[in-house]
């Protein structure tokens, strides 16, 4: 039975939410069950004989003495109250999932469960996804197809599946567009500096084996025929996706659920999110940015990006210091070191978050000035965080600027 009361917001046959507002309470005891309702016209208020209610919830209305069309409204009504006592006796709720993978942690939120699924369906059809993209993406798993192809002699040739084959065809297009600032062959580098699946260092490799690394990057060297699906080993070169599979496995997943028919939704893995529809509270969904210093686990800024996806990179969590110096994970192919300006965290915000991915990692190697200009030539959401001791300095594209202007902060 339901003990406490509720406003219920009903809409009229056109939709929209004015008509009749129900505020319901059900009380115990032996004076029965009370219906109060409010807001309703005067002449249907009044032939509401309310306190006429039976014990048993019958028909106690008095309606056989009302006109026929209004006897008709009351029985709605009486419909329509009872299933409103249902919903006020069970609030909206956030439906929530969640587990490991890609090294970090993985979570799904829903506004709305449709009745044909379950909770238990939906992660079986997750953890599915993300096995499949890992089975084709994972450095760290040696079965995987692209570690297989990494180990490949010269020449060899794999037909790569759809999705392989479309991650790596938006990856090779972004090295162009930013002359091997971004560069998928990167992994040798990555490897070197022990960011990668074997070894972590603690002191900075010898300047020959970077050269000799170097040497085995670049993403011209690939063969590759994006009609075909045919990927080709021109030797020693290893392919590193990690900067873009994590968002490619949350629109995976995003996708997946629309296409399951729910329409709010939101996917974070490890950070890079997708985001879908509304909470059951009619609100947006939000996200918070970390405030990029280490040591320090502090929201920095909290935006509403809509129908978006949203990725960061940063230098201020993954690095070791070597005497004086600091040492990021986010290696820049072309000089085959990793970054060393002030830039410490890029956000971007786009309707994919495989594409955000990748453009994040772009525009932190390009750094604070060249990686600005590319993101507000191109008019990208961006937010480019710098640091000076423990002042972060903001910097916004006009595109961005213009996106949280039109959001409540």
């Amino acid at each position: 039975m339901v003990a406490n009361s509720q406003p219920v917001s009903f809409a009229n046959s056109s939709g929209n939410k004015e008509a009749v507002c129900l505020s319901l309470r059900l009380t115990r005891g032996p004076a029965a069950t009370a219906l109060e309702i409010s807001k309703l016209s005067p002449d249907l208020a009044a032939a509401l004989e309310i306190s006429k209610l039976s014990p048993d919830l019958a028909a106690a209305l008095e309606i056989s003495k009302l006109s026929p069309d209004l006897a008709q409204r009351v029985r709605w009504l009486w419909l329509i109250s009872l299933f409103a006592l249902i919903a006020c006796g069970r609030p909206a709720q956030v439906h929530t999932l969640s587990g490991m993978t890609m090294g970090t942690t993985w979570t799904v939120k829903l506004a709305a469960l449709p009745a044909a699924l379950t909770l238990a369906d939906l992660r079986s059809e997750i953890e599915g996804l993300l096995e499949s993209v890992n089975a084709q993406m994972s450095t760290y798993r040696e079965d995987s197809l692209i570690s297989r192809f990494n180990r490949a002699d010269t020449g060899e040739s794999f037909l790569v599946p759809e999705a392989f084959a479309s991650v790596l065809q938006t990856a090779l297009a972004l090295a162009a567009e930013t002359d091997g600032a971004y560069d998928p062959t990167v992994g040798p580098l990555v490897n070197l500096w022990g960011f990668g699946p074997g070894d972590e260092r603690t002191a900075a490799p010898a300047a020959g084996a970077i050269a000799r690394m170097r040497d085995r990057v670049g993403w011209q060297r690939l063969h590759f025929d994006a009609g075909e699906r045919l990927l080709i080993q021109p030797g020693g070169v290893y392919l590193d996706l990690s900067s873009i599979a994590k968002g490619h496995a949350v629109d995976r997943i995003a996708d997946h659920l629309l296409a399951r028919g729910i329409a709010s939704l939101l996917v974070d893995i490890g950070g890079d999110m997708r985001l879908h529809g509304r909470r059951p509270d009619g609100r947006l969904w939000r996200m918070a940015i970390e405030r990029p210093l280490a040591g320090v686990r502090e929201v920095y800024k909290i935006i509403e990006p809509g129908d978006r996806a949203i990725a960061s990179s940063g230098s201020y969590r993954n690095f070791f210091r070597d005497q004086d110096t600091e040492y990021s994970h986010t290696i820049d192919p072309r000089s085959g070191y990793p970054v060393a300006h002030d830039l410490v965290a890029v956000t971007v915000i786009d309707a994919r978050c495989t594409l955000a991915d990748a453009l994040a990692t772009a525009l932190h190697v390009l750094g604070p000035e060249e990686g600005y200009a590319f993101a507000v030539e191109r008019d990208l959401l961006a937010m480019f965080l710098t640091r000076d001791g423990n002042t972060v300095n903001e910097r916004l594209t006009p595109a961005l600027a213009r996106l949280l202007a039109q959001t409540p902060q």
